[in-house]
């Protein structure tokens, strides 16, 4: 099977990894020199090491490939030409049928059932999200630690949040140098933490903290996880509201029968509730690091702020789950919808909203998982 979305394929040499997309041909195209890389590979094949993995929504003539049904899809993508995406990729679905077969077929690949590739797919497979900090704690917590270069956020993502995290760190600046010696400080300190530098310039910080190198190293990571987890939230909260409205009054085209009317209904409001309620317990989830982070910029008490950052991997999970949800239901109805007067049928709308409600997790009863998650972490802390 070849995949020739040439448009989206050769979009992705800018982007790391990202909620949906975890582009292991760019990493190694950037990172291939550093030494980390060679020695910690995210898969032990170059094959699937080079390869492009993506969380696919499976359309309708796709669901064959599985024997049982599902909504979204583990896709490994190895482009044809090692060094133009715009040739198109091959692909396989994680889990499909007679997917051993099939990735000797599609990639001339042999895997071990039993092997750290095999396993590593499958870990991969079941995470709901491709998050790079939810994701790196799933595979910690399963043995695995790949280098850190392949958790990095997408260029994109981190240019479009440099601003937010440089307002974020200016109090932490103003605090440590004071306002009139701050001048571009703010700007360096941001650039050193979203690339995950701990060089001498980072000394003081590490310092004051009282943390090791290797705890340093965890504590830079978990801060920039953070500080991506706002930008995010900030980012989507826009986009959430517009389309909640948009899906209160969208109106499919064609014949419908009761039930389908009837689910319609239900569903809508169920959406809206699910929506609203992950972004609280998002927001809910983020005062608990403002707090901490309050208690290092405002009262000059770094221990709060440290110990937080060092138990904080603890929430990525219902983290990046939510955000991964509602990113997904935003960036996917206003790509559904993005020509004015767009229409959909009945039957479109049923499954839409149907992944909309698995996204969210809308049969559930109400969350208040990370309320205790949080509650955990600031007692431990």
């Amino acid at each position: 099977m070849v995949d020739r979305s040439v448009r989206t394929l050769d979009q992705l040499d800018s982007s790391a990894s990202t909620a949906r997309v975890l582009n292991l041909w760019g990493i190694a195209r950037r990172k291939s020199a550093d030494p980390e890389y060679a020695e910690k590979p995210f898969f032990q094949s170059p094959v699937l090491n080079g390869s492009i993995i993506v969380k696919h929504r499976i359309r309708g003539n796709e669901a064959e490939y599985f024997q049982v049904p599902r909504r979204t899809a583990t896709k490994i993508l190895v482009p044809i030409e090692k060094n133009d995406l715009k040739l198109g990729a091959r692909y396989v679905f994680v889990g499909q049928r007679k997917f051993e077969d099939s990735l000797h077929e599609a990639f001339g690949l042999r895997l071990d059932p039993d092997g750290p590739d095999f396993r590593t797919l499958k870990l991969v497979d079941e995470t709901p999200s491709l998050d790079p900090f939810l994701l790196r704690e799933q595979l910690k917590r399963n043995g695995l630690e790949p280098a850190r270069c392949y958790f990095d956020v997408s260029q994109s993502d981190t240019q479009r949040m440099f601003r937010f995290a440089e307002r974020e760190i200016e109090p932490l600046v103003r605090m440590s140098v004071g306002a009139a010696n701050s001048d571009g400080l703010s700007a360096k300190l941001t650039a050193k933490i979203l690339a995950n530098s701990a060089d001498a310039a980072l000394e003081p910080l590490r310092a004051t903290m009282q943390l090791d190198q290797q705890q340093y190293q965890e504590g830079i990571f978990c801060w920039k996880a953070f500080l991506y987890y706002k930008w995010q939230l900030g980012d989507l909260l826009p986009m959430a509201a517009k389309v909640l409205q948009q899906i209160a009054v969208v109106r499919p085209r064609g014949p419908m029968d009761d039930e389908t009317k009837t689910y319609l209904v239900g569903a809508r409001e169920s959406i809206r509730r699910a929506l609203i309620v992950s972004c609280r317990e998002v927001k809910d989830t983020l005062a608990v690091y403002d707090s901490a982070y309050l208690s290092l910029t405002s009262k000059g008490e770094p221990l709060e702020f440290r110990d937080f950052l060092l138990k904080a991997p603890r929430l990525f999970n219902d983290l990046g789950e939510r955000l991964g949800g509602i990113e997904h239901i935003t960036s996917f109805w206003r790509y559904r919808f993005a020509n004015e007067g767009a229409s959909i049928t009945p039957e479109e709308l049923v499954d839409l909203f149907q992944d909309f409600e698995s996204s969210l997790n809308t049969d559930e009863a109400p969350p208040t998982g990370a309320s205790r998650i949080v509650s955990t972490v600031v007692d431990a802390a």
